[in-house]
This record gives structure tokens, sequence and C-alpha cells, in this order.
């Protein structure tokens, strides 16, 4: 199993730290479907104690990411194709919403906020500072998550989004040009208060990028046919 790199300190939020870091192995390719986790190697890797890791585990599990064999341990879950297809559908479903319900009560502030993250986001595009512009994409989509004033539909989301690691857009070749391009017709929409426009423009936005997270995939070799 690939190394997870440096360790993690002693914090309350630990076995959330680990789940993320473990979550990215997955979603990166570093470990497969099928391989399994072993408590004491990823303790030693992170530099922590085995608890942190079981409890991080644990919480993977509830969310379909490993599974437990009995008398085997854990074991990173299958995940098709279709799966991460399926994702992104969810994910653009509820993201459509949000910005339907935003559109209807944005206000200028936040309006700014979003037109603050675009700025950031193609100036770190252009500096190639990938990581940078993913964090304002971060901050976009939140701005509008949070202006929608639905904030249990936005953690749905939220839960959805935890598939896709930090980091990973960043790496999709064709994913910048997407960014500029679909969060401009989403900042129109939503300035205009059109909240049918916004949330086609949001749904087609999410389904595009699953596009780009599936083919990326398979350049990786997710899904190599034996």
């Amino acid at each position: 199993m690939a190394r997870p790199g440096r360790g993690l300190g002693l914090r309350p939020q630990l076995s959330d730290e680990v789940a993320a870091r473990i979550r990215e192995l997955i979603m990166t390719g570093r470990v497969r479907p099928g391989e399994f986790l072993r408590l004491e190697r990823l303790a030693l890797d992170f530099g922590i104690s085995v608890t942190p890791v079981r409890e991080a585990l644990q919480s993977l599990r509830s969310e379909g990411f490993v599974l437990l064999e009995p008398r085997r341990g854990f074991v990173v879950a299958p995940l098709g194709r279709q799966d991460v297809q399926d994702l992104f559908w969810a994910q653009a479903a509820i993201a459509a919403e949000l910005a339907a319900r935003a559109a209807a009560r944005i206000a200028e502030p936040a309006l700014r906020g979003l037109a603050g993250h675009q700025r950031a986001l193609e100036d770190a595009l252009a500096a190639g500072r990938p990581g940078a512009a993913e964090e304002h994409n971060h901050g976009f989509h939140r701005e509008v998550n949070l202006a929608a004033g639905s904030p249990k539909l936005a953690w749905t989301l939220g839960s959805l989004a935890r598939y896709v690691p930090r980091g990973r857009y960043g790496r999709l070749p064709d994913w910048p040009a997407l960014a500029v391009r679909d969060h401009r017709l989403i900042m129109a929409s939503l300035r205009a208060a059109d909240a049918g426009e916004a949330g086609e423009r949001m749904r087609a936005h999410i389904v595009r990028a699953g596009e780009l997270m599936v083919a990326g995939m398979e350049r990786q070799g997710w899904w190599r046919e034996a």
C-alpha cells in the first residue's frame, strides 16, 4: 500500500482527519478496491495510535468506502464507473436545487463574494497554482450553497462531495476551462435572479465535472479490462 505521507498531529478531530486522508488514498487510486487497510500499518504511517485509525475506518465503512470482512479486517470497497456517475448525478440534482433557491434570495454581498472567488480562481489558474484555484472553486460553490438558506440540503451535498478529495479537480486537464466558463454563466443567472436558469446551469456544470472525473479515472486504469 502506498505510504500516506507526513504524520498527523494530535487534535480533537483526529479520526475525521484520518478518514479524509484514507478517503484521498482511495479516490486517487493509491489504494485500490479489494486492497486491505491494515490498522497498524496506517497508524505507523500516520504517526498516531491505532484507535483513531479504527474510528476513521468505521466512519468510512458507514460511508461505503470500505467493507469489514470478518476475521480479515477492512478492505477498500468496489467502486464502479456507474457508482461514480451516480454520485455526480445526485450531486448535480442537489446542487441545481440549491442554486435555484440561491437565485431567489441571494444578496449583493454574496454576489460580490462569488465574483471575488472567481477572480481569485482565474488568477490562480493563470499563475499555474491549481491547488489555490481549487480552494477558490470550493469557496465559490460554498457561497452559492450558503445563499440558498437550506443548511440540511447543503450538508447532504457536502457528504456526497467527500468522494472527490481536495486537489483532484486541479489534476484534470480540462477542468480549468470548465470552471471558468460555467462559473461565469452561473453568476450571470444568479445576478439576474433567474432560478430556473441558475439551477440548470449548475446541474450541467456538475454533470460535466463528473464526466471529466470518470475520464480521469479511466486514464488511471480504474476499470481496466482483465
